[in-house]
């Protein structure tokens, strides 16, 4: 009986239990470790959401100047190594520019072109700061292409025309002096805003690379991928595998929701791609950490996107901007706000007078001195709206900045000790 007590602790000890989970089901030494894993980064998490500005200003804008310094370095080494490649760029730009001084019959073109190009890099940089992933994005649909969309098409039932006169359009609207006094159609107003509205839908369709570069050379170099989003991802991934019947009951809207684009875009591919693409879809990035970490080809990857956002989901929000604030729509909700008991005549004044001022100016001739008035509330609180957009966002680049810097020490920290245990 001694010798098997002996035996029985012998093997014991060389071979330990495995441990059992709380529903009774044995967990394996690597599950273990992939909670221990888990619970570690999501004390990390919460760290990280600890740093901005309004909570620790000193160590944020710390780790932000370190971020910066950072990125700074990494930009020049990559620089250095495509030395090639830089001076050739460097060259390419001198031609250019000479080209652009020198005096010329070629001027002509040069202008139409500089003109065309500025017009075009200016919407295409509105996309992909509404997209990049800097801070909470900049939301420029909502403070710059909604408005110039619903600007042209008041002023085209106004002027019975989208022939405005170049100058002073793009920057002021106003009717030409010889209306064609035709009825505005839908699809007129759609062709005067094509261009920036397509120009836009590219913008945030190069605003998604970064996320898809970054888990694609992670994948390359066989590194893991450093992304909140894409570690709840995999948790997930685990947890529906270990428990299946839970995800149903258990996770929350947001979490299923991960989980499908994420599957969607693995085993579809390039429609799947393209269906997150065409829909508004706050969780698109996930869709390129996806494509990134199974490798998937560049120009499917980019080419569903551009198709889905600067063609299909543009034309969509578009039309609908379009169709909102057509004349007699906006006429009618203007005169629906004055039913509105008690408060109605006092909320409606300031959209009457807002959008006559909006017509008189769509009649004064260019030259001519236009009277100013005292303001319109309506103008001075989206003014003032955009402004704090605008400042919030760069407050949000200076939160997400140092929160990436806490990512680096925290990997650091790991790597660190994975050291010192392989020691």
């Amino acid at each position: 009986m001694a010798k098997n007590n002996d035996a029985r602790s012998t093997e014991s000890a060389t071979f330990p239990r495995q441990r059992k989970s709380t529903n009774g089901l044995h967990t394996s030494p690597s599950e273990v470790q992939f909670h221990t894993m888990t619970q570690s980064l999501e004390s990390e998490r919460k760290d990280r959401e600890r740093i901005v500005l309004w909570r620790q200003p000193l160590l944020t804008l710390q780790y932000f100047v370190q971020e910066s310094g950072t990125l700074i370095s990494i930009l020049a080494n990559r620089l250095y190594r495509r030395k090639k490649t830089v001076a050739l760029t460097l060259l390419l730009l001198i031609v250019a520019y000479l080209i652009y001084r020198m005096d010329g019959p070629h001027q002509k073109l040069v202008q139409s072109v500089e003109k065309k190009f500025l017009w075009c890099a200016y919407w295409v940089g509105l996309g992909i700061l509404s997209s990049v992933g800097l801070g909470t994005g900049l939301h420029t649909f909502l403070l710059y292409l909604g408005p110039h969309i619903a600007a042209v098409t008041l002023a085209a039932y106004e002027c019975k025309s989208t022939k405005f006169p170049e100058p002073p359009y793009p920057n002021e609207i106003i009717c030409p002096e010889e209306q064609d006094n035709q009825s505005m159609s839908l699809w007129s107003i759609m062709s005067k805003v094509r261009l920036e509205a397509i120009m836009w839908g590219a913008g945030t369709a190069i605003g998604e690379l970064p996320p898809y570069f970054m888990a694609r050379a992670s994948r390359l170099s066989g590194v893991d991928m450093e992304d909140d989003d894409f570690e709840e991802i995999e948790e997930l991934i685990h947890e529906k595998k270990r428990h299946p019947e839970d995800m149903v009951s258990r996770k929350g809207f947001l979490e299923k929701a991960k989980l499908s684009i994420h599957n969607l875009v693995q085993k579809v591919g390039f429609f799947g791609i393209l269906a997150c693409a065409s829909i508004p879809n706050p969780l698109f990035d996930l869709a390129g950490i996806t494509c990134g970490h199974f490798l998937i080809p560049f120009w499917t990857f980019f080419g569903a996107t551009l198709i889905g956002k600067a063609i299909i989901k543009m034309h969509i929000q578009k039309l609908f901007v379009i169709f909102i604030f057509s004349a007699h729509h906006v006429e009618s909700v203007v005169k629906l706000i004055g039913y509105i008991p008690h408060f109605g005549p006092l909320a409606q004044k300031p959209f009457l007078e807002y959008l006559e001022h909006q017509k008189l100016k769509l009649h004064h001739k260019p030259g001519v001195g236009q009277e100013e008035g005292g303001g319109n509330i309506l103008s001075w609180c989206f003014e003032k709206l955009v402004m704090v957009m605008v400042l919030y966002f760069i407050l949000s680049i200076f939160n997400s900045m140092a929160q990436n810097y806490h990512k680096r020490l925290c990997k650091s920290k790991r790597a660190s000790s994975k050291k010192g245990a392989s020691h």
